[in-house]
């Protein structure tokens, strides 16, 4: 329930304060006072859509502010607000540039989480409300409604059904209307795999190969720098003198140092160590020696290896730069092959999977039907009780539920509300038949009957009394006031016959000094009150028939179950 609203440089109001009860809220005022800025105000803390136009001409922003009772604590916290003694302030920004700002609890907001907290306690009924009941998808909407809770999660169960059909549907015709281009895909990757399976290449075998082939290639320098190396290390082989070698200069010299150490005894130590590198002098002599004797020509194994990299080669050009790419191409195939072969498996998969979920999904449709049918004829029954106390007694409105060649996420038919608003008249379209003010009286009978459980909830209603007068205007008055009796409803309109029921009554109100025009709301109650009703009648806001009548008015409405004013307090502008 919305307990104030405060606008500030919105449309031509300056400045205003509206404090709010329970029961019904009248709003009226001279046309172009301003008074569906107010309606536009609390759009704004519904999530309304907000641009530069809104900000009142010569002001920087326009600011709505709201204060709400009965909205769930939790719902607060998500956004990252705070209760403030079981109450939540909400604001709402516009920039003269049309950038918007939402605070919700003390804390930032998007727009979308604003409007999502403020519309489970207030709803805004306007003219556009009026155009969305002519199509059929509001149509469906209200009489799923109407339909109770269990209906509505039978609903919502059948859309989750139909949702993943759709899903698997979806992958099965892709499987069916790809299957050449996979079975070319197969092809293509069994002929890689058999290619390579043939070759049988191990990993890192192409660099080995490298090394040893470039081996093979220079056997004939390496053969001639190892006995070359092998006659600087041993010395010549016939016992040249004047070629020793290392290993004779440092047999030599270890003779020296032994003898030197038999002399000395502090040379012991350079004579071990000449022991030492002898021995390693040595045994380089013997692996050098080796070496030379393992380089005989293999004139075999070099074609041999040249023939292995030739066929590596073969691979490397078209399933990867080096074998060990080529190897991981055919691994990571042979998983993308294995989901080939077994695409005919998925679809059989599928095709079953999807015939049960259509089947599920033809009895959940026909469960969700048969509510419907019988939630229409209550409801249109209903509604024609309610349309004849409106003044239109030969009014009758039912649904129509024409069925759609398959059950879809809203069921296995179409709705279709159908009116006829005189006796003999064929049911047609309601969007097509009735005019504004037969409209405003069906929008409020449905939700007269709709909203029969709804507590505390704040309806708005923006001109409901379009196009309606007289006799009329006392049975909208007095559905209203039986709406407000456990909910907040607050009612923009024009005619005296309706504000009569209201337990308050504002009224908006424009000044102008011949260069700025302003407007304000202020509460009128009792004199101000009869003046306004009066003036609402015919103008003569002054004349004493006028005032009379709008204390008869007032009367009618106290006797036929509206409440008395209430005193509120309220910043006037």
């Amino acid at each position: 329930m919305l307990r104030q609203l405060r606008i500030r440089n919105l449309g031509v109001i300056a400045e205003a304060s509206i404090d709010l009860g329970p029961g019904m809220i009248a709003l009226t005022g001279e046309t172009g006072a301003g008074k569906t800025m107010v309606t536009s105000g609390l759009g704004l803390l519904l999530g309304g859509r907000a641009d530069a136009g809104v900000v009142r001409h010569g002001s920087d922003r326009a600011l709505v502010e709201g204060r709400f009772e009965g909205i769930e604590p939790a719902l607060v916290e998500e956004l990252g607000g705070d209760l403030e003694d079981g109450e939540l302030l909400v604001s709402r920004q516009v920039s003269h540039q049309g950038r918007s700002r939402a605070v919700v609890g003390g804390a930032q907001a998007t727009i979308g989480g604003l409007g999502a907290l403020t519309s489970t306690v207030a709803t805004i009924h306007g003219q556009s409300e009026q155009v969305r009941l002519a199509s059929s998808e509001r149509q469906r909407d209200v009489l799923d409604r109407f339909c109770g809770a269990d209906h509505l999660q039978a609903l919502a169960a059948h859309q989750e059904l139909h949702q993943s059909r759709r899903t698997l549907q979806a992958e099965l015709d892709d499987l069916v209307q790809r299957s050449m281009e996979r079975a070319r895909e197969a092809d293509l990757l069994r002929h890689g795999l058999e290619e390579i399976s043939g070759v049988d290449p191990q990993p890192g075998e192409d660099s080995e190969l490298a090394v040893e082939a470039a081996r093979l290639a220079s056997l004939d320098q390496l053969r001639s720098l190892a006995e070359e190396a092998s006659l600087q290390i041993s010395g010549s082989d016939e016992g040249d003198l004047e070629a020793p070698g290392a290993v004779g200069l440092v047999g030599s010299a270890r003779r020296t140092l032994s003898t030197l150490a038999d002399l000395d005894a502090t040379a012991r130590d350079l004579s071990d160590r000449v022991e030492e590198a002898l021995v390693l002098v040595s045994d380089l002599a013997a692996d050098v020696a080796s070496y030379r004797q393992d380089l005989e020509a293999d004139p075999a194994r070099f074609e041999a290896v040249v023939a292995r990299q030739a066929a590596l080669a073969g691979l490397t050009r078209k399933y990867g730069t080096t074998i060990d790419e080529v190897l991981a191409w055919a691994e990571e195939s042979a998983l993308r092959l294995g989901e080939l072969e077994g695409s005919d498996e998925r679809i059989g998969h599928l095709r079953a999977e999807v015939a049960r979920l259509t089947q599920e999904l033809d009895r959940s449709a026909a469960g969700i039907t048969a509510t419907r049918r019988e939630g229409a004829e209550r409801l249109a029954e209903l509604v024609t009780v309610e349309l004849s106390a409106l003044a239109m007694p030969h009014a009758r409105l039912g649904f129509q539920l024409d069925p759609l060649p398959e059950p879809g996420p809203h069921g296995a038919e179409s709705v279709h509300l159908v009116f006829a608003a005189n006796a003999g008249s064929p049911p047609q379209p309601l969007g097509k038949v009735a005019s504004g003010g037969e409209l405003s009286r069906v929008r409020l009978a449905l939700e007269v009957i709709l909203a029969g459980d709804a507590q505390d909830h704040t309806f708005v209603f923006d001109e409901v009394d379009s196009g309606i007068g007289g006799a009329v205007a006392l049975e909208v008055g007095r559905r209203l006031a039986r709406l407000a009796q456990h909910s907040q409803v607050l009612v923009v309109t024009h005619l005296a016959q309706v504000a009569a029921f209201a337990d308050q009554q504002y009224v908006v109100h424009k000044q102008s000094d011949g260069e700025v025009t302003a407007s304000g709301v202020s509460l009128v109650e009792g004199a101000e009150r009869e003046a306004e009703l009066a003036r609402m009648m015919g103008g003569m806001d002054k004349a004493e028939a006028a005032r009379e009548h709008a204390r008869e008015l007032l009367a009618e409405a106290q006797s036929s179950g509206g409440a008395a004013p209430q005193s509120r307090t309220v910043a006037r502008s």
